[in-house]
C-alpha cells in the first residue's frame, strides 16, 4: 500500500473509529438506564444490567455505524481541504490514491458490518435472550416476594401466595397481557422452577388457564399439570422471532431456503450496500476541492445524517425491499461522481 493511500484510509478510519466508540458508549448508557428495572425490581446486581444492556447493542450499532463510517469520512476530507493538502492531491496526480483509500475504507467497513448482521446481532439475541430466562427464573425462584404483583416484563405480572421448602411455589398467578388479541392468566395452586438444559420451565400443579379475547370471548381450560417455558415469560412480546437468533451461516447450513429465509439474509446483507453508497456519496459531495463560499453554510455532518436517516425512511417503508434507500444512494452517488471526474474541455475565447 502506498504512503498516500495507508495515510488517507488512516485519516477516514480514526475519525470513523473514535466517533463510533463514542456513541456505542452513549448507547450503551442509555440502554443501562432504559433497563434498570433489572436491578431496582428483578432483584439482579449491576452487572446483570451491564450485561443486559451490553447485548441490545448490536441493533442500535448496526443503524449508527454506517452513519459514523460517512461522517469519519467527511470529516478528514474536509481537513484535507482546509488545509489545502486535497488540492495538492488533486493537482498532483494523487487522486489514485484517494480513490484506493476510499475503497480500502470501504471493504474493510462492509466487511465490519457484514459480520456484525449476519453473525454478533443473532448471537447477541441469543444471548439475551437466555440472559431474561434466568433472570426471569431467579425472580420467580428466589426474588419474588409473597403477596406482591411483580413484572417480569412489559405485559407480565406475577402474583405468589409463599413458598415451602424444596422451592415449591404456592398460589401461583401470573396474567400475560403483551397479546393485543388475547389475553392469558395462569392460576395454579403450586409451582416450581426447573433446569432443562440451558432453558427453564415453570412446572404448574392443579390450576387453570384463561383466555379472553378482545371481543369479551372467554374460555377456560384446567390441567392438573402444565409447564411453561420460562423464556416464553420473559419475552418482551408474546412472539418474537426464531429467525432472529441464528446467525447466517446456521441459516445457510440449514438448507431451508423459504421465503422468510431468503428475505432475513437480504435485509442483514443490505447493511453493507448502506456502507457503499453512503461513503461513495461522501466523497463524491466532499472529495474534491471547492472555493465556493456562502454565507450560510450547512456542515456536511448534518448533510450526512439527513441523508442517512431519509435513506432509512426510503428503506423501511418501500415495497421494493430494505435495500431500495441503499441502491438509491449508490446510484446518486456514481452519477454524481461520474459527473464530478468527467473531463471538461474549455470554452473556446471569441475574439471580439
Amino acid at each position: 500500500m502506498k504512503k498516500l493511500t495507508a495515510y488517507l484510509a488512516r485519516l477516514f478510519v480514526t475519525d470513523a473509529a473514535i466517533l463510533f466508540g463514542i456513541v456505542c458508549f452513549l448507547l450503551w448508557l442509555v440502554n443501562c438506564l432504559r433497563q434498570f428495572e433489572v436491578v431496582s425490581v428483578k432483584g439482579q446486581g449491576f452487572a446483570t444490567l451491564a450485561v443486559q444492556a451490553l447485548y441490545t447493542m448490536p441493533p442500535l450499532a448496526l443503524s449508527f455505524y454506517y452513519i459514523c463510517i460517512g461522517i469519519g469520512m467527511v470529516r478528514a476530507l474536509t481537513a484535507l481541504q482546509a488545509s489545502h493538502e486535497l488540492h495538492i492531491i488533486h493537482t498532483g496526480k494523487g487522486l489514485g490514491g484517494l480513490w484506493r483509500a476510499a475503497a480500502v475504507t470501504i471493504s474493510a467497513s462492509v466487511l465490519v458490518v457484514l459480520l456484525l448482521a449476519h453473525w454478533l446481532d443473532p448471537w447477541a439475541n441469543r444471548q439475551l435472550n437466555q440472559l431474561n430466562a434466568q433472570v426471569a427464573a431467579d425472580l420467580v425462584s428466589s426474588s419474588l416476594k409473597p403477596g406482591r404483583f411483580t413484572q417480569v416484563t412489559p405485559g407480565v405480572v406475577l402474583l405468589i401466595g409463599g413458598r415451602e421448602e424444596g422451592g415449591v411455589i404456592d398460589e401461583f398467578f401470573a396474567d400475560d397481557r403483551r397479546d393485543p388479541e388475547t389475553r392469558r392468566t395462569y392460576i395454579a395452586d403450586s409451582a416450581r422452577v426447573m433446569a432443562n438444559g440451558d432453558d427453564y420451565l415453570l412446572q404448574l400443579s392443579n390450576g387453570t388457564l384463561q383466555y379472553t379475547e378482545l371481543d369479551g370471548r372467554f374460555s377456560e381450560v384446567r390441567f392438573a399439570s402444565y409447564d411453561i417455558s420460562v423464556d416464553s415469560l420473559s419475552q418482551s412480546a408474546a412472539w418474537f422471532d426464531p429467525l432472529a437468533e441464528r446467525d447466517s451461516f446456521d441459516l445457510i447450513a440449514a438448507g431451508d431456503w423459504n421465503s422468510d429465509v431468503i428475505k432475513r439474509l437480504l435485509d442483514r446483507s443490505a447493511e453493507g450496500l448502506r456502507v457503499v453508497g453512503l461513503c461513495l456519496l461522501v466523497l463524491a459531495i466532499a472529495g474534491f476541492p471547492s472555493g465556493n463560499r456562502t454565507r450560510i453554510k450547512l456542515p456536511l455532518e448534518a448533510l450526512v445524517m439527513i441523508v442517512s436517516f431519509g435513506e432509512r425512511g426510503i428503506s423501511a417503508y418501500s415495497p421494493l425491499g430494505t435495500g431500495t434507500g441503499a441502491i438509491l444512494l449508490i446510484v446518486s452517488a456514481v452519477a454524481i461522481l461520474t459527473w464530478r471526474v468527467w473531463p471538461r474541455r474549455p470554452v473556446p475565447m471569441v475574439a471580439a
